[in-house]
């Protein structure tokens, strides 16, 4: 293997360079139909864990793949991946330390990535170059320059890249978009989401994975990728997700979710403009990002507003409610719900001016997926097989999967936009000709 391609070569030194190892694009393959697709997972702490169920599941659709690697820059996260997948598979994976080792095999078809936020865009531009298929975690990036390079890497490649907004193959999210779509609801004017818990939520002060780790056993320059340097610090090396210089917090984790599922609901792609506030209200203690926030957005060509809200001081009152002239839907859970009502309206008028009055007043009628015949539950998990079934499938047929690299770049800047907010105490737009997020128009 050439130095190109070595350990030394780190990913993206300087946060202003974007470079990446140049793996060759010589050891990419075509999966067929009846090809037994082989498949690596980079970054194995918790969320790779929630992958490979994933994959689990999905072997009873499409059994024909193996879990061939696993990467983890921590020594300790290599050998517990490589027991637990074995475990899980049958069959131990090899393990290594770098990415870009890992995509130096030539009979690896396809990556998931599960690192941290602010990790996903570069290792998902690498993973693109080395020629391999990526199921990449969101949020997609965090930054407008790594959005940017994700999105281009991908779309000047011939690659199926999934990205791990797992909502977006649920059949009730699509059974909604229908109903939306349909006109039943009439013109819609308004989407209000709000997904709560109660808890010091990223957070653990007794996690032994902090109290585990040594700096020797990782790459803490690695792990900052671009980030401003800082001396090694376990607490932000699991934690990330409180700490802004590496994540949004509630913006990327749930708001991504949130927005994602908005612009699947309206075939439309990021807001126009966003204005977010909010404070760390509950939990005072090592936290950076807010464990209290809200936003506001419109979406002008649709002519909607859009709301957002999670608090992790209260837990109480979980819902999504898409607004029509004619009907609403409302779901009662939280992030990726399944369970939908619709309610119909049945009069709009102001006085002696009416618009229309139907004369019955119809009681909500739970939403069902063809097939079903139970009410749908209010909660379900965050492994959820039709997501990587529709991976599977698109990595054989080489079509477009739900979450299209289009829909990763369209969430990242709605979670720039409302992190900037946020933190700037202004509102911000999106300039769609320029491609550039500004504060005034």
């Amino acid at each position: 293997m050439s130095e190109s391609v070595s350990r030394r070569r780190f990913l993206g030194a300087a946060a202003s360079s974007a470079a990446l190892p140049a793996t060759a694009q010589s050891y990419s393959r075509i999966v067929g139909a009846n090809d037994r697709i082989q498949i690596g997972q980079i970054g194995c702490g918790h969320r790779a864990a929630g992958h490979w169920r994933m994959l689990k599941l999905s072997a009873a659709t499409d059994p024909n793949f193996d879990l061939r690697s696993v990467c983890d820059i921590w020594s300790l996260n290599r050998e517990k991946a490589v027991n637990h997948v074995a475990e899980m598979f049958g069959k131990r994976p090899r393990a290594y330390k770098y990415s870009e080792e890992m995509l130096a095999d030539p009979e690896l078809d396809a990556v998931m990535i599960a690192t941290g936020d602010h990790q996903h865009a570069r290792i998902l531009a690498e993973v693109v170059r080395a020629g391999k298929d990526c199921y990449c975690e969101k949020p997609m990036a965090n930054t407008l320059e790594d959005a940017k390079l994700a999105r281009d890497t991908v779309l000047r490649s011939k690659q199926v890249v999934q990205m791990g907004s797992q909502w977006l193959s649920d059949p009730y999210q699509h059974k909604v978009r229908d109903i939306i779509r349909s006109g039943t609801l009439g013109k819609i004017v308004a989407i209000d989401q709000s997904w709560n818990f109660n808890g010091p939520r990223w957070h653990v002060p007794s996690d032994s994975n902090v109290a585990a780790i040594r700096e020797q056993d990782t790459d803490w320059k690695r792990w900052l990728l671009g980030r401003r340097p800082r001396p090694f610090d376990p607490r932000v090396y699991f934690e990330f997700r409180i700490f802004k210089d590496f994540s949004g917090g509630i913006t990327d984790q749930w708001y991504s979710h949130g927005s994602g599922l908005v612009h699947f609901y309206l075939d439309t792609f990021i807001p126009d403009d966003t204005v977010s506030n909010g404070g760390i209200f509950a939990w005072h203690d090592v936290r950076e990002n807010p464990d209290t926030f809200q936003c506001v957005s419109t979406f002008q060509e649709k002519q909607v507003l859009y709301t957002y809200s999670t608090t992790f001081g209260n837990g109480y009152g979980d819902h999504t409610i898409i607004r029509g002239t004619r009907g609403t839907l409302y779901s009662p859970g939280g992030e990726g719900s399944p369970q939908w009502w619709y309610v119909p309206e049945s009069r709009s008028a102001w006085r002696t001016n009416v618009v229309f009055d139907s004369a019955v007043r119809s009681k909500p009628e739970p939403v069902r997926v063809a097939g079903e015949t139970e009410l749908a539950p209010v909660n379900q998990s965050d492994d959820l097989k039709y997501h990587t079934d529709d991976w599977l499938r698109c990595m054989r047929n080489r079509k477009t999967p739900n979450g299209s690299i289009e829909t990763g770049f369209a969430h990242s800047i709605a979670v720039i936009m409302a992190t900037r907010s946020y933190r700037e105490g202004r509102k911000m737009y999106w300039d769609r000709t320029r491609e550039q997020i500004v504060t005034s128009i």
